[in-house]
Formats: C-alpha cells, structure tokens, sequence
C-alpha cells in the first residue's frame, strides 16, 4: 500500500462506517424525544370524569384507593363493570353499559388500579393485586352479590376473584375474554417464561426513559392505531379524547408497563379459574386482534349452565358499535338466571 493510501485509511477510520452512523443517529433521536418527554410533554393533564356520576373511593386492603361511579337511584340487582387493561384504560371503556342500566338497577363501574382514578403509585402490578381488588369492591359496596361484567384481560381477573369468592357473584358475563386463544392452550404454568418476563419489566421499567417509551405509546397517533384494532367501523372520539387524557396523569405509565411486560396474565387460566367457575356465565365475542376463543367450546362443556354469544361485526368493543344487541343479550341472560 503506498503511503498515499495509508493516509486515505488512515483518515477514512476517523469517520463513522454507515452502520455507526445509523446508531448514533438512533441514540441522538432516543436522547431527543427523552428530553422532550421529560420537558415538555404535560403529564398533568385535567382529568374529567369518565362518567357523568358520583364517584367514590373505596380504601382497598390489597389495592389501596379504588375509584368507582355509581348509580344507585334504582332498585334491584347490583351490576358491577370492570374494564379492560391497556395503556389508556378506564372505567370509560364500560360508559355504555352504564348508560344504558342506571335507570334501571344499581350499577357501579370500578377502575381498576393503576387507571382512572384510582391509584397509580410505582408497585409491583399483577394478578392477585387485580382480584383481590375485585373481592374488597364486591365485598364493600353492594349490598348483595352482584352481577358482573368484564371485558377483556378483566375477565381473568374476575374469574379468579369469583373462583375464590363465588358468594359475591350472581353472575359472570365475559366480553372477549383472554386467555382461551390457541395459544393461551399451549401455555401451562410450568413453563412460563418468568425470568423473560422479569427482565422485560426491568427494561421497561428502567427511570432513564420508561415515561418516554410510555409516551410513544400515549400519543394521540399510538392510542388511535391500537384503539382502531379493536373498532369494525369509526373510533369512538369520546374514548379515544379520555383515552389520551387518562394517559397523561401522575404515574399512568406503572400499570401499562407492567401490562406490557406480560406481568398480568396468568398462564393456563382456563384450567387455573375458567374452568373452576360455578356461578352462570356468559361469553360474548366476536373477532379480536388481541386474543382467540379457541377454548371456548371446552369451558361450554365444563359449564352446561354457561352459554356463548357472537355478536357480529365487532372487534371487541361490542359496547360501543353493536349496543343494543349487547344490551338483549345480556337481558336474556340475566332474566334467565334471576328466575
């Protein structure tokens, strides 16, 4: 090599090769938008209510202050509403429901910790908290068992927490349940990877940039295209606008990330409380990008006095796009099980 071309080398080895350049790229933009998560983003957004009701606070053994609306102008059977678990979860996820029954019976819809307004303190987030939170409601605000109503990754919630308390249930009605998917069947205890999920959670839940990974989350862009998964036709604006807004409180991000981090399902829940469900339920599904109900035949069998319902086109919010037939299944149902 001449001495010309060992300069050449020589002064082409102080540059960054393309792959370098695209790292530092990388790291110079996750600095930025930490930054401007840190400096600008306002995570101190006015909160309204998610319904218009009175709200109350319940002080959780398990959960510390749970936050709940309640409608109890009418006479009958308690209906409780429990949301599902998401990024931007609320008790609005469960409004129409709410809407529809207050004149009609007690109805008291519950956000779950982590979410709302209730508390979202940096803790340890995971199945029992969420169960044992549905018992010290059910336990201390109706007067009688109620009927309840979950949707989503709640449904395992409240199945554990009726497994273990069923004299605080009437009945279970389950909107597009997880953990009955083909491959939820696959997964037995045994083998969950929980040194996975461990390292996941600490990933996630590093101080130097988990408000700014949950904020990539949170924008108004993220929470439409995840919200946009679950809807057949137009997003709702209202739970999309209280989505965003519920997203932007004092510590939002604990729950989610936890969620994310895979901290909040059980494995082989069918056979762990599904299966061990005594009181009446009903599975109401249709599609859901998040989930399957392969196993749904299976609980069918293990449960004669349980029964399913498709509603269709849904994605999983049947509430907000398919009310009204939402609404007479669920009247069926309960004028079946209140004889």
């Amino acid at each position: 090599m001449s001495e010309m071309q060992k300069a050449g080398a020589e002064q082409n080895s102080k540059y960054p090769g393309p792959l370098q350049l695209l790292g530092l790229v990388s790291l110079a933009a996750a600095g930025g938008w930490i930054a401007y998560s840190a400096s600008v983003i306002d995570h101190h957004l006015p909160l309204p209510l998610a319904i218009d009701s009175d709200r109350r606070l319940l002080s959780s053994g398990i959960a510390g202050p749970l936050n709940y609306y309640m409608d109890d102008s009418s006479n009958g059977r308690p209906l409780v509403l429990l949301h599902s678990v998401n990024a931007a979860a609320s008790a609005y996820e469960m409004r129409p429901i709410f809407q529809r029954y207050r004149e009609q019976r007690p109805v008291y819809a519950l956000d779950l910790p982590g979410f709302g307004f209730s508390e979202r303190s940096n803790r340890f987030y995971s199945p029992r908290l969420y169960a044992g939170a549905i018992r010290d409601f059910l336990a201390s605000v109706p007067d009688r068992p109620a009927d309840v109503v979950a949707l989503s990754l709640s449904s395992e919630f409240a199945a554990q927490a009726a497994a273990e308390r069923p004299d605080l249930f009437h009945s279970l009605a389950l909107i597009s349940p997880t953990g009955l998917s083909a491959a939820d069947l696959q997964k037995v205890s045994g083998t969950a990877d929980v040194n996975g999920s461990d390292r996941m959670l600490k990933l996630l839940t590093f101080p130097l940039w988990s408000q700014a990974f949950f904020d990539l989350l949170a924008t108004r862009v993220g929470i439409n295209y995840f919200l946009k998964k679950s809807f057949h036709g137009e997003v709702d604006k209202g739970l999309a606008s209280y989505a965003y807004l519920s997203s932007h409180q004092p510590d939002a991000r604990h729950a989610p990330l936890h969620f994310i981090g895979g901290k909040l399902f059980t494995p082989d829940i069918l056979h762990k409380a599904y299966t061990r469900l005594q009181i009446p339920g009903v599975l109401i599904y249709d599609k859901d990008p998040y989930t399957g109900f392969d196993a749904i035949p299976d609980l069918l069998l293990a449960h004669p006095n349980w029964s399913a319902v498709r509603i269709t086109p849904t994605r999983g919010l049947p509430q907000f796009e398919q009310m009204e037939t939402l609404g007479r299944v669920l009247d069926n149902f309960w004028q079946a099980v209140h004889r």
